[in-house]
């Protein structure tokens, strides 16, 4: 097994800029907060998990449950199929098992997020914390990950010219940079030197979070988790946090209750899941219900065009959340 190995450093507070008006506003971070690739986690969980675990290049395309059996038919897009006692969905934002479920459509914010990462070789100048900058309606963000790397992100009105922008990297440059014109030097040469194949641009989508507070975690031995049960907004960097939160609470339950020794091994015990999953369903709930409404309302106060909305939605979020980042301040508990 191999380890990845990263440098990174702690962030130890967020520096919130207005471009408008000039007013910064300098927040402490308390506890630990680190940027990491995602990648570089991804493949560390690969690594982990014994040969021929993960099967690459497969897109589900239905999956159908076989009540009477308790078993699930997933058919690929390939023309394969595979027989599962059991069904964690985690094929993200537009997920078949969510759709199993009833849960519904993912819908979409006036938003388009685009992301990179810049590398400066001689080190960079920037103190170690989270930079925000709101200009109008943008908002651009700049963590630095270690001496060197720095990840930013930039959250814009959607424009229907940008659908021709998504394959071409470098046209994604361009527009960002169009887009970001009016800020300072220092941003625009992040977006300029940033590294080409690490450019990505997508429409933002959340689930609603009326739809999480009533919708179905799980039916039967399948359960969803992940960008397939809370896609949410980028705006407060949870999402992929909430996916890992999930994977260790539903692992912890489906040991305790769905699990039996058999000899040596331990194998699945259907009939325990429901029990499972339901723990699991009842834990996380409200943790991705307020994670959700959080980025929800962030979201739509960034995207509107009125003040009116603005005042509305500043007024809304500052009710239901004084404490800022109180969203971190969470423990879902060890494995």
């Amino acid at each position: 097994m191999s380890t990845v190995i990263v440098n990174i450093v702690r962030i130890k507070g967020e520096r919130i800029v207005s471009l408008d008006d000039g007013k910064e506003q300098l927040i402490s971070i308390n506890g630990e907060f680190r940027a990491l690739r995602r990648k570089d986690i991804i493949d560390t969980l690969f690594d982990a998990l014994p040969p021929a675990t993960v099967k690459f290049g497969c897109q589900l395309e239905s999956i159908n449950t076989d009540t009477d059996t308790a078993k699930s038919v997933l058919r690929f897009l390939d023309g394969s199929s595979i027989i599962a006692k059991v069904v964690i969905g985690c094929d993200g934002g537009n997920s078949v098992v969510a759709n199993y479920l009833n849960l519904k459509p993912t819908k979409i914010f006036s938003l388009c997020g685009v992301r990179g990462f810049t590398n400066y070789p001689n080190g960079h100048s920037f103190d170690h914390e989270f930079g925000l900058f709101r200009k109008d309606n943008i908002l651009v963000g700049r963590i630095p990950m270690d001496d060197n790397m720095v990840y930013w992100f930039c959250a814009h009105p959607y424009l229907p010219e940008d659908e021709r922008t998504w394959e071409s990297p470098e046209l994604i440059r361009r527009s960002t940079l169009e887009v970001l014109s009016a800020h300072p030097q220092e941003i625009e040469e992040m977006i300029k030197n940033a590294d080409i194949n690490s450019f990505s641009l997508a429409r933002l989508r959340y689930r609603t979070p009326w739809d999480l507070l009533t919708g179905t975690f799980y039916k039967g031995a399948v359960v969803v988790a992940g960008d397939a049960l809370h896609v949410m907004g980028p705006f407060l960097g949870q999402g992929g946090s909430a996916g890992l939160e999930d994977s260790v609470v539903l692992a912890r339950h489906i040991t305790q209750k769905g699990l039996k020794q058999v000899g040596n091994e331990r194998k699945i015990m259907v009939e325990g899941l429901g029990e499972a999953f339901n723990m699991y369903a009842k834990q996380r709930r409200m943790r991705v219900l307020r994670l959700s409404l959080e980025t929800y309302l962030t979201g739509m106060l960034l995207g509107a065009t009125s003040r009116l909305k603005k005042v509305m939605y500043f007024m809304v979020l500052s009710f239901l959340f004084p404490i800022k980042n109180g969203h971190v301040d969470y423990d879902c508990g060890s494995l």
